[in-house]
């Protein structure tokens, strides 16, 4: 490609420009990654990445990632990922890529908010030279000069980067399409369903439809707006003169938001992402000077017909700069939006309206390393564990670079906009739930120098003693522990049973054949193995058990220990001698050996008061002999270590 090469900067608010699995030797090469930004941000700013897996056909891709982003964000770039030191030759491909997604997504104008001439950015990733990226901009109106990429900024606060300047916009709306037909000509109903949605499309650009927006929360002191059809971008030669209705179009985004910035962290965009909910009316009253009697009117059909209704359940997600005029993202977001998510659907149910059409429902989702939301349809006919919808995950995970042994996008780990409680940070109580949620966050440090920490990946619940008053005390700790891994286990989602009871755990074991019937209701001791047992039946879960002779054994286990949490992250219980623990991590020092033991101790007896719990070492570290010469394992008592695997599942 000939190219005019220069020199300009970049502003990347991904922690890292994360390119899942370069190393992989059997990953797809050559390969083609999106770059990601918001027209309402600096250009160029590259918020997240995401991989193309329609390469072959780029109209498909482009269907795909109109759904998949929402409007406010767009393709900016693409990212070439080969075995090929030449950069230049690599640089044609980027820029053809993104050029040709550009065009299908945004057309020939670029779309609500870009300009014509558009900047965008382009990569090229060397696999020969250790995953070196280097990018370069351009412009749609002139792809042969390309400017090279002379400086990155790594955003440090990327979310907050993103939510002090822009808000949500959400509206859920549910249409019901009757769909009438002649039952002798039934090809006939994919023409009359294509009529209804075009009608429906036409009329949420009426100017008798009214869009009510509002900030979204119990707390939302802030009053409605409503904008009417001629306050509306689209009819800006029919816009209203009145000065009650020009007050209207002044209002900007940030006049509902209710956060104003003030946010401390940005942990979740439920709680913490200013929202502004959108409701549709349409306002079929015509103004009449004199009073009117209501008037029906009816056409006869002139021949025999059928008729079927297709429910559509939308639900669209838009990202817009506080700044921006309410008005503004109606029209070029929200409106956008609800159309693209209205096609879509036809697309996929318009072949199957005679059959069992596909009851389709976008839900939305921020994955591991994004911080900002994607939508996916899912097909709710089928169940989540059938074939069908775990091969439509797995192709997510593989798009988003997550991995594939755990799940992160079923319909539990979907976000909910619906509700906003506005409380603080810090709670660590489970919603919908009385139990302590991850206790071990904010505690102090091990004290081991120069070591590195393995942690438990994900949420448990504390589960101790006399705990919702079941008196269990000297007999029970196996059990509440194997409650705190079955809680892992629930909220990652990869199971949704209830955590067994002590009883329910003792019938597991004599359904089984390992106990006899007497032993339900007794307070006979379990270990390690009885766990692994209840784990396997229960959950399906499979365990890898570590056996030490004594205590003074242990440490010499951090560095498989460590590994389990790095690789596995699940909670592993400890069982032997008098007392049974469960760990949640390990410090570790490689070159001195030093160690210390993250325990969560299920022999507290007292309420679930976060702060006695930690001041008083229930969780917290625990070194194999402390300061004082104190041995917390005992090294006359032999030792079991149980290691939960994670399921290979999506």
């Amino acid at each position: 490609m000939d190219t005019d090469i220069q020199n300009s900067n970049i502003r990347i608010l991904c922690r890292k420009l994360v390119l899942p699995k370069l190393h992989d030797q059997s990953a797809e090469i050559p390969q083609i990654r999106w770059l990601i930004g918001s027209p309402f941000f600096p250009s160029p700013t590259i918020i997240a990445t995401i991989r193309c897996i329609n390469s072959a056909d780029f109209s498909k891709e482009s269907d795909d990632i109109r759904i998949l982003l929402p409007k406010g964000f767009e393709v900016i770039g693409a990212l070439i990922v080969k075995n090929d030191p030449n950069f230049e030759n690599s640089v044609g491909e980027a820029v053809d890529a993104a050029v040709r997604l550009r065009k299908l997504l945004y057309g020939d104008a670029g779309g609500g908010f870009s300009e014509k001439d558009q900047m965008l950015v382009g990569g090229v990733v060397d696999l020969n030279n250790a995953g070196d990226v280097q990018f370069f901009t351009f412009k749609t109106g002139n792809v042969k000069k390309i400017e090279k990429i002379s400086s990155i900024l790594y955003e440090e606060q990327p979310e907050k980067y993103v939510w002090e300047r822009g808000c949500l916009l959400q509206c859920e709306l549910q249409i019901k399409f009757p769909v009438y037909y002649p039952p002798k000509n039934p090809k006939e109903v994919e023409k009359m369903y294509i009529r209804a949605t075009e009608v429906v499309v036409s009329n949420l650009v009426d100017l008798k439809t009214t869009y009510i927006m509002e900030a979204n929360g119990p707390s939302a002191g802030e009053q409605p707006v409503v904008l009417s059809g001629t306050d509306l971008e689209l009819h800006k030669e029919m816009s209203s003169t009145t000065s009650q209705e020009s007050k209207v179009k002044t209002f900007a985004c940030s006049d509902l938001c209710l956060k104003a910035g003030k946010a401390i962290s940005y942990t979740s965009i439920e709680e913490y992402a200013d929202i502004i909910h959108v409701s549709i009316l349409s306002n079929r009253s015509k103004r009449s000077l004199k009073p009117a009697a209501p008037i029906a009117e009816y056409y006869p059909a002139v021949e025999d017909a059928k008729v079927l209704v297709v429910d559509h359940k939308l639900e669209v997600l838009c990202y817009a700069a506080k700044d921006l005029s309410l008005a503004a993202a109606v029209s070029k977001l929200i409106i956008p939006a609800l159309v693209d998510q209205i096609l879509s659907m036809r697309n996929k149910i318009l072949s199957h309206l005679l059959t069992e059409h596909p009851q389709l429902q976008p839900y939305h989702f921020v994955p591991p390393g994004f911080f900002i939301p994607i939508t996916i349809f899912y097909e709710l006919s089928y169940g989540e564990m059938e074939m069908k919808q775990v091969e439509t995950r797995k192709t997510l995970h593989i798009r988003f670079g997550l991995p594939l042994d755990r799940p992160l996008l079923r319909v539990v780990n979907a976000i909910n906009l619906s509700v906003k409680d506005n409380k603080t940070t810090g709670s660590a109580l489970r919603k919908g739930s009385s139990l302590l949620k991850d206790v071990h966050l904010g505690i102090p440090s091990s004290g081991v120098s120069g070591g590195t920490v393995s942690l438990i990946q994900g949420s448990y619940e504390y589960y101790h003693y006399l705990l919702d008053g079941f008196d269990d005390s000297g007999w029970g700790c196996a059990y509440r522990s194997l409650q705190a891994i079955v809680s892992w286990f629930r909220l990652q989602h990869y199971s949704g049973i209830d955590v067994p009871s002590h009883r329910e755990i003792q019938q597991t074991l004599v359904e089984i054949g390992d106990k006899d019937p007497s032993f339900i209701g007794s307070r006979e001791w379990i270990g390690a193995i009885e766990l692994s047992f209840v784990l396997d039946k229960l959950l399906g879960v499979s365990c890898k058990v570590i056996n030490v002779r004594s205590g003074a054994e242990l440490p010499e286990k951090c560095r498989e220990l460590a590994l389990h949490f790095d690789t596995q992250g699940t909670p592993v219980m400890i069982g032997g001698g008098v007392l049974a623990y469960t760990l949640l991590g390990v410090d570790y020092n490689e070159v001195s050996g030093d160690c210390a033991f993250l325990i969560l101790d299920p022999h507290y007896t007292g309420t679930d008061d976060l702060k006695r719990i930690v001041s008083g070492g229930w969780c917290g570290w625990k070194k194999a002999i402390d300061s004082k010469g104190k041995h917390f394992f005992l090294h006359d008592k032999f030792y079991n270590l149980l290691l939960p695997q994670r399921p290979n599942t999506v």
